[in-house]
């Protein structure tokens, strides 16, 4: 299959042609305010620049951080309507209740809390009110909100209320979309809850943009099926994307751990991305990035969904130094404006690019612009970058042991020959675009984290592999090709019925066209 992957980051948008295991060509360019021009330009030169038929392209894959940006930057997120189904009991800290003020500001929409949800042990915590429900969907019909989560207590326990409630008020108000939080979240109720009303304000962002990357395709005159990378190192269907835009936070530097396994041929290592405005520390485990197991924050708002584990610092290519103190470095980045700031290229401001390129280590712009600067200043500044990230290497190891690293990214200049607790230092071909690149070969998943009671263990895991396959199917992948990547199960003793948590995670190949 040929496929074409793309990833836009804050700085670059890269764009490669893979052909199965083969990187045909490759091109970076500079990122733009907006998105979709920048795509329709790395597209155009990658057609030009490869020669290649654009009918021959069989799938695309992109790679956004457009719904990461919308929540750190307050930008592009919709109000929602919250219901939480929970009452008598779950209503001391109401929805929104720990978000920062500015932000929920722009999303909380009007709030209802209703009889219902379950107990620890599945058991009906009090009847479903649907009469109030019925009465919260008119409310919410009425207020003009094109978006609603919807939220119950114990739900991956027992998801009634949530269809239920989700049922009425698609038939009372049928224009609104409905984030339902037991397909996102895990127990906890408030980090389930905050994810599904992040996802629910996304939403409407999320179809926007993937009719953008569709306009720029067909601009392009690429009619191949469109999708979008997840958080998890694979893919899904552009229209199943558009549901869940919260398992796209994080996937650039998943993206980049992907195509570090697949260029390197290395499936357990270390990797460090270094961009044009962060680098980004992560751990493959069998060719995946290795998951958080702790709450994560969005933007300042706890949530409880699978994130890849990952240690973001504010150093790349782009990264200012100050002219005054060579360790004083960061965390301000030119970002897309580098090739228009740094010195290296006519601009006033002193950037790790200007550094690495007065140190001899990578050719770019003029270096006479550079030649100014005290050799004592240079080594210190590149002795503090290195400093820096042999630190956060050492931060994410979870083992005693060296292990190989693997560096990546078009500002990889700036990563040491050696590290202390690092076996050896791997560099790549094509390392400079490893982000599309692993958006290129990324496959499809369907995964399942969920509490099963009442049955043996063998019947659980039957069941989680199912449930999981069928999302995978859904999400795009040939059920001929699904293979089990990730499996735990976990006996509750603090919960009744025989009560196991199984998580199970599939990925397949995408269906050729």
């Amino acid at each position: 299959m040929i496929r074409l992957g793309i990833d836009v980051g804050g700085t670059n948008t890269d764009a490669v042609l893979v052909d199965d295991d083969k990187v045909l060509h490759a091109v970076k360019t500079a990122t733009t305010h907006e998105v979709g021009d920048g795509i329709v330009t790395a597209l155009k030169r990658l057609v030009t620049e490869s020669k290649a038929d654009p009918d021959t392209v069989d799938a695309v894959m992109i790679g956004t951080t457009h719904f990461t940006n919308a929540v750190v930057q307050r930008r592009h997120v919709a109000k929602v309507a919250a219901v939480r189904i929970g009452l008598p009991a779950a209503a001391t800290l109401p929805p929104f209740v720990d978000w920062p003020a500015d932000l929920r500001a722009l999303v909380q929409g009007p709030t209802f809390m209703i009889e219902g949800g379950h107990e620890l042990d599945g058991r009906p915590l009090a009847p479903f009110d649907r009469q109030a429900m019925k009465e919260a969907a008119a409310r919410i019909r009425d207020s003009g909100v094109e978006a609603a989560g919807v939220a119950s207590v114990f739900s991956p326990l027992n998801d009634e209320s949530e269809l239920e409630a989700a049922e009425i008020l698609s038939a009372v108000a049928p224009g609104v979309s409905i984030t339902r939080s037991h397909e996102l979240g895990r127990i906890g109720l408030l980090a389930r809850e905050n994810v599904t009303l992040l996802n629910a304000a996304l939403v409407g962002l999320a179809k926007r943009t993937a009719d953008g990357f569709v306009r720029a395709l067909a601009e392009s005159g690429i009619r191949a099926p469109l999708y979008i990378t997840q958080n998890d190192g694979t893919v899904s269907l552009a229209e199943q994307a558009t549901r869940f835009p919260v398992h796209c936070f994080a996937s650039g530097p998943t993206n980049s751990l992907r195509g570090a396994a697949f260029l390197s041929g290395l499936d357990d290592a270390m990797v460090v991305d270094v961009g044009g405005t962060t680098s980004d520390i992560g751990c493959l485990r069998h060719g995946f990035p290795r998951e958080a197991n702790s709450n994560v924050e969005v933007g300042g708002v706890r949530t409880a969904f699978r994130m890849p584990d990952l240690l973001s610092i504010g150093l790349g290519g782009g990264t200012l130094v100050d002219p005054a103190d060579a360790a004083k470095i960061g965390p301000v980045s030119t970002g897309y404006q580098l090739t228009e700031r740094a010195l290296v290229f006519g601009g006033s401001d002193l950037t790790c690019t200007d550094i690495a390129v007065a140190a001899g280590l990578v050719d770019l712009g003029e270096r006479k612009r550079v030649a100014h600067l005290d050799h004592g200043f240079v080594t210190a500044a590149l002795a503090r970058c290195h400093a820096m990230l042999t630190e956060s290497v050492d931060r994410m190891k979870t083992e005693a042991g060296d292990v190989p690293l693997i560096a990546v990214g078009g500002g990889c200049f700036l990563v040491p020959e050696s590290m202390e607790g690092v076996s050896r230092i791997v560099h790549v071909p094509h390392q400079g675009v490893a982000n599309a690149v692993g958006a290129a070969i990324a496959q499809v998943s369907g995964e399942v984290d969920q509490v099963f009671q009442s049955m043996k263990r063998e019947e659980a895991l039957a069941r989680a592999h199912a449930m999981a396959a069928e999302r995978a199917v859904r999400a795009g992948a040939v059920r001929a090709s699904l293979a089990v990547v990730d499996q735990e199960d976990i006996p509750l003793s603090y919960l009744p019925f025989d009560s196991l948590r199984v998580r199970v995670r599939v990925v397949g190949d995408i269906e050729a066209r």
